[in-house]
């Protein structure tokens, strides 16, 4: 009998011990209410409760969340409707605010989510709601990072994921960056064939100087060849004087020179007269000429 109580008592132990021990993981926090009031943030690691007495209230992810709410309507400064969609990310820093400091906390961010968005849009026009996301994310960050404080919420970054205009503005966008893209085109066609005929012309230029050039050096070839044949002609010729005059020839092999030369105007075709210098010896010239032109 005695060995059953034991028992009994043990296995009530085991039973209070496994219902009295929690064990937390890592980036988890559980809040623990005693008598339901408020106790203490038991963190990772082991964690006791007293049955009955301890209650664990919330179990709470420290990790970093993200939320994606659905496209909000909303207007600009210039009346256009469109729709924008954002993305929050946020991290539970304290969690006995988290859990006592407003119901559904992931409703309350989305409302107030959408009611920063509309605000700020409401102060920018269409083109610049299309051009300053960047401007949008920081602003809403601020602001909900602040709102969110009292809750234990923390958010890290704020993205404005879509942006979505009217059907007859997304057109009328569409029909504006055509036309943008055509005049870009056009601008690029016009500056291809002004750079085209600008080499063109300079090759034309460029191979007009190369072959003027080419013709001055060969006119130039040609002049300094034709001086030196004639320089080499002249000296050849005064080289040749120069080897009779060496020479000393006699009167006989003078005379027989003049001979050759008569014989050469006597030929025909000649076109000029020549008359010696020494008329004294014409009819010599004469009677040896005459016996030349016989034989």
């Amino acid at each position: 009998m005695g060995y059953i109580i034991v028992g009994a008592i043990i296995v009530v132990l085991i039973i209070i011990s496994a219902i009295s021990i929690r064990i937390v993981r890592q980036s988890t926090a559980l809040v623990i209410e005693r008598l339901g009031q408020f106790n203490r943030v038991a963190h990772t690691g082991v964690s006791f409760v007293i049955p009955i007495i301890d209650r664990v209230a919330a179990t709470v992810s420290l990790k970093e969340r993200v939320a994606d709410f659905k496209p909000q309507p909303v207007i600009t400064k210039d009346n256009v409707t469109m729709q924008i969609d954002t993305v929050v990310y946020f991290q539970i820093t304290d969690p006995k605010l988290f859990t006592y400091g407003v119901e559904k906390p992931l409703n309350a961010i989305e409302n107030l989510t959408a009611t920063t968005l509309r605000n700020i849009i409401g102060e920018l026009e269409l083109d610049e709601t299309l051009t300053s996301r960047d401007t949008i994310n920081t602003k809403m960050r601020l602001i909900l990072d602040e709102a969110t404080d009292p809750w234990g919420i923390k958010v890290n970054r704020v993205e404005v994921k879509n942006i979505l205009p009217p059907h007859d503005i997304q057109e009328a966008m569409e029909k504006q960056m055509r036309a943008e893209r055509e005049r870009r085109e056009s601008i690029l066609r016009a500056e291809g064939e002004k750079k085209a005929a600008i080499l063109t012309a300079e090759g034309v230029k460029e191979s007009t100087i190369l072959r003027a050039q080419a013709a001055k050096e060969a006119a130039i070839t040609e002049a300094e060849g034709k001086a030196s044949a004639i320089k080499t002609m002249y000296e050849a010729q005064a080289a040749a004087i120069k080897y009779i005059n060496d020479s000393k020839p006699s009167k006989e092999y003078l005379a027989l020179e003049s001979y050759k030369t008569l014989e050469k105007v006597a030929n025909g075709q000649a076109t000029k007269i020549i008359v010696p210098s020494d008329l004294q010896n014409v009819a010599g010239t004469l009677t040896a000429l005459a016996e030349t032109v016989k034989k």
